[in-house]
C-alpha cells in the first residue's frame, strides 16, 4: 500500500537537513526489523483476572505478551475505597467506573506495556481517583499518557524503552467531561490536573427548510435571551444557535440529519506538536485518540478524525488508534501506517462493577437496595444501549513493521465477551472468538473498512491485511 510521496520521502531520507535543522528522515522508525504492536481498545475491567485468562484463554494472552509493545486504553479509576480520600465526582462519563488497585500489575502481567488514560472516564472519581489511577500505573510500571497535574503534562509523550527500539505514546480525547480538562498555570493561579483535552464545535446539518424553522425559534425567543454577539456570528456565518446547540444547512439533505465538527485550534496544533515531539525523541510513534462523536450509535468515525489522524501520521506517527463508541469502525492504512478509527471494546466488564455510586441509582430512578448491584447493572444492561451483540465484539491488532516504520502486515484476531448463553459474571471478558463469530465480526470489519481502500482477507478466523 505505498504511495508516491512515501516512496519520495524514503529515498531521499538518508539526505542531511540544513544546518541546524533534523535530518529528513526523522519521520522514519527505527526499530528491529519485524518490530510488532499488539492493540487493542477499551479496558472495563474491574478486578484481576490474570489467572483466569491464562487458565482459559492462553492463546489470547500470548498475542498481547509476545509483542514488542502493546497498547490498550484503560476507562475507570483504580482505587482502594477503604483508604481513598476523595469522593465520587458530580459528572461523570456516563457511569462511575471503578476497579480495584490489583488491576494495574494484573494488566502488566497480561502484557500490556502502553496505555491511554485520556478519556471520559477519567476524573469518574475526581482528581484524587485520577491520581491514584496513575500513581499504580507508574508502580506496576506500565507507561501511560493523556492525564497529568497540568496540560502540559497530560499532552506530553510518554517513552517506552524495549530491546527493539523506544515506543512514545500521545494520547487525547475529543469526548470527556466539562471539569476533566487539564490547564496550564498561570501567574498565581495553580494549574488544573485532568487529561489532555481535544475539544470541538459540533455542527447538527439540516435542510435548508429545516434551518429557516429553526432560525424562525430562535427569534421567537424573549429578547435578550441570546446574546448579540451569538445572533451576529449566527447571521455572518449562516448558522442557527438554538439551546447551546448549532446548526447548519446542507443542500442534499432533505429529512435526514448529519453532523459536522470544527476542532479547536489551539488543541489541533498543540497535540501535533507533542507528536512530532514524541517522533523525534523516540524510534516509533503511537497516537491515541478517545472519541464518541457523533455518537456511540454511529458505525463511521467523526469527520474530524480522518483529517486528524492523517495529520499524525504526517507528523510521524507510525500508528494512530482510536477507541471510545464501544463498536468496531474501519481501517484505514496512509502514508504505509494504521489508522483505526475504534477497537471497540477488549474488557466491557460493566457487569461487574461493584460498589455503584447513588448517583447511578438516581439516573435510572431506582432505590438502592432495591436490588443486588449485579441485578441493577443486568437491568440497565439489558434496558440501555449496550444490549446488543456488537458491543461484546472486537478485534486485537498484530501490527507488524520493518525496521524504518513501513507497515509489513496487520493480523485481526476476533474477539467475542461471552455475549450470550453464559453466566452474568463472565460476560465483559474477552476470549478468541471461533466459527460464525469469528466470520461475522471479520466481515463487518471489511465491510467497515472498504470505504477506507482497506482490503481485508479472511481466511481460516483470521484477518489479514497485506502492505
Amino acid at each position: 500500500m505505498a504511495d508516491t510521496q512515501t516512496q519520495t520521502q524514503t529515498q531521499h531520507s538518508s539526505q542531511p537537513g540544513a544546518p541546524g535543522e533534523l535530518a529528513p528522515n526523522w519521520r522514519d522508525a527505527n526499530v528491529a526489523a519485524g518490530f510488532t504492536l499488539s492493540a487493542v481498545g477499551d479496558l472495563i475491567i474491574s478486578d484481576a483476572i490474570h489467572a483466569r485468562l491464562a487458565r482459559r484463554s492462553p492463546d489470547l494472552l500470548a498475542l498481547l505478551q509476545n509483542a514488542d509493545a502493546c497498547f490498550g486504553n484503560f476507562e475507570g479509576t483504580a482505587i482502594d475505597l477503604q483508604q481513598f480520600g476523595g469522593s465520587p465526582a458530580a459528572l461523570s462519563g456516563g457511569s462511575w467506573l471503578i476497579s480495584t488497585p490489583a488491576v494495574a500489575e494484573d494488566l502488566r502481567k497480561m502484557g500490556f506495556t502502553l496505555l491511554s488514560r485520556a478519556n471520559n472516564h477519567s476524573t469518574d472519581w475526581g482528581v484524587a481517583g485520577l491520581r491514584s489511577t496513575d500513581a499504580l500505573f507508574r508502580a506496576a510500571g506500565i507507561v501511560q499518557a493523556g492525564t497529568g497535574e497540568t496540560l502540559a503534562q497530560a499532552s506530553a509523550p510518554a517513552i517506552l524503552s524495549t530491546a527493539a527500539g523506544r515506543v512514545s505514546l500521545v494520547a487525547a480525547a475529543s469526548r470527556f467531561e466539562a471539569d476533566a480538562r487539564a490547564i496550564d498555570p498561570l501567574g498565581q493561579i495553580p494549574g488544573r490536573p485532568g487529561l489532555n483535552a481535544l475539544r470541538s464545535t459540533r455542527y447538527v446539518l439540516v435542510s435548508e427548510q429545516r434551518l429557516q424553522q429553526l432560525a424562525a425559534l430562535r427569534d421567537a425567543l424573549p429578547k435578550g435571551m441570546m446574546r448579540r454577539s451569538i445572533l451576529a456570528a449566527d447571521a455572518r456565518n449562516q448558522v442557527v444557535s438554538l439551546f447551546d446547540t448549532k446548526y447548519r444547512a446542507r443542500a442534499d439533505l432533505d429529512q435526514d440529519v448529519a453532523f459536522s465538527f470544527s476542532l479547536n485550534e489551539a488543541d489541533r496544533r498543540r497535540i501535533l506538536h507533542n507528536i512530532r515531539q514524541a517522533k523525534q525523541s523516540s524510534d516509533f510513534a503511537v497516537f491515541s485518540l478517545h472519541t464518541h462523536e457523533p455518537g456511540n450509535f454511529s458505525e463511521t468515525p467523526p469527520d474530524f478524525m480522518p483529517l486528524i489522524a492523517r495529520e499524525a501520521i504526517d507528523q510521524g506517527a507510525d500508528a494512530v488508534i482510536g477507541h471510545g463508541p464501544h463498536q468496531l469502525r474501519g481501517i484505514e492504512i496512509y502514508q504505509g501506517r494504521p489508522i483505526y478509527y475504534s477497537l471497540g471494546n477488549f474488557f466491557f466488564m460493566e457487569n461487574q462493577q461493584f460498589p455503584i455510586t447513588r448517583d447511578e441509582y438516581d439516573k435510572d430512578k431506582l432505590e438502592p437496595g432495591s436490588m443486588t448491584e449485579a441485578e441493577f447493572m443486568e437491568h440497565r444492561r439489558v434496558h440501555g444501549v449496550f444490549k446488543e451483540q456488537i458491543w461484546y465484539e472486537s478485534v486485537i491488532a498484530i501490527n507488524r513493521y520493518q525496521a524504518n516504520g513501513r507497515l509489513q502486515a496487520i493480523e485481526l484476531h476476533p474477539v467475542e465477551m461471552h455475549w450470550q448463553n453464559e453466566r452474568d459474571a463472565d460476560r465483559g471478558i474477552p476470549r478468541l472468538a471461533q466459527g460464525e463469530d469469528a466470520q461475522r465480526i471479520l466481515q463487518r470489519l471489511q465491510r467497515l473498512s472498504a470505504p477506507f481502500g482497506t482490503e481485508i482477507e479472511i481466511t481460516a478466523g483470521l484477518g489479514l491485511i497485506r502492505c
